[in-house]
């Protein structure tokens, strides 16, 4: 590493110091969603293979966990694969698919968070669907950050399923169509997402510069505030993360105002 490049390394933790001493801790998001993008890019700009930039992504998933046990926040999902990355060449989706399972080995033997699966199970292979299951198991007890790995998530085949499971609830009670049509509201629904009981995302970070959500968590962010960030996911830094969460403590929720 040059003087330059040591330099520049100091100013950003000096920065990143400020920044944090700025930070309004009671105004801390609960529930952080995180849409990990820019792998490809990453490993593109810097003339490596995609399988390197999907390793490098998933190493800084441990990082962000870090920094957000450093504050209040409670839940954190990771989309970590969507329905539609089944479509990817079988070259790139098999190595993908072991990487996943590397990070959710490496977070249930972390200790520190405890796991759960979003998405819809029955699309992995089974491997993957006995990693997720032993991840739960390990870590039910833990009682630190719920950290929620969406893989084989879809937002809208999330709403679908939810609606599924709540007809299939009714028909195991004997509930009639009609009695559940007079009996459906938002809260009945959000009962049987994924998330279930959890508290909605209040911060929803995107990274690479790209302005959307792709149709991450659609329910649960009706209200939720979202930071999108230029950097690519491997290059996240401390400082981003303290930006996204400076910006988030700056705004004024108005829930549909």
């Amino acid at each position: 590493m040059n003087l330059r490049d040591k330099l520049r390394g100091l100013l950003v933790r000096l920065y990143a110091r400020r920044v944090e001493g700025h930070l309004d801790h009671a105004q801390v998001p609960k529930h952080i969603g995180v849409i990990m993008d820019g792998n490809r890019r990453w490993a593109k700009a810097a003339g490596s293979s995609t399988v390197h930039g999907h390793r490098a992504g998933a190493e800084k998933i441990e990082e962000f966990l870090g920094w957000c046990s450093e504050t209040d926040v409670e839940v954190v999902t990771l989309w970590l694969l969507s329905t539609d990355n089944f479509d990817r060449p079988q070259d790139e989706l098999v190595p993908l698919l072991g990487i996943i399972e590397d990070v959710v080995r490496t977070l249930a033997a972390d200790g520190r968070w405890r796991v759960h699966h979003v998405g819809t199970r029955d699309l992995l292979p089974p491997r993957m669907q006995n990693t997720l299951k032993d991840a739960e198991e390990a870590t039910a007890h833990v009682d630190g950050i719920l950290v929620n790995v969406a893989i084989g998530y879809g937002g809208r085949q999330e709403i679908a399923d939810a609606v599924r499971s709540m007809l299939l609830d009714a028909a195991d009670r004997g509930t009639s169509l009609e009695k559940l049509a007079d009996s459906v509201d938002i809260d009945m629904i959000g009962r049987h997402l994924y998330t279930g009981d959890q508290p909605d995302p209040d911060l929803v970070i995107r990274t690479s510069g790209e302005q959307r959500l792709s149709g991450f968590m659609l329910w649960q962010t009706a209200h939720s505030e979202y930071y999108f960030c230029d950097v690519f996911w491997p290059a996240f830094r401390r400082v981003d993360f303290l930006r996204a969460m400076r910006d988030y403590a700056a705004r004024h929720r108005r829930y549909g105002g």
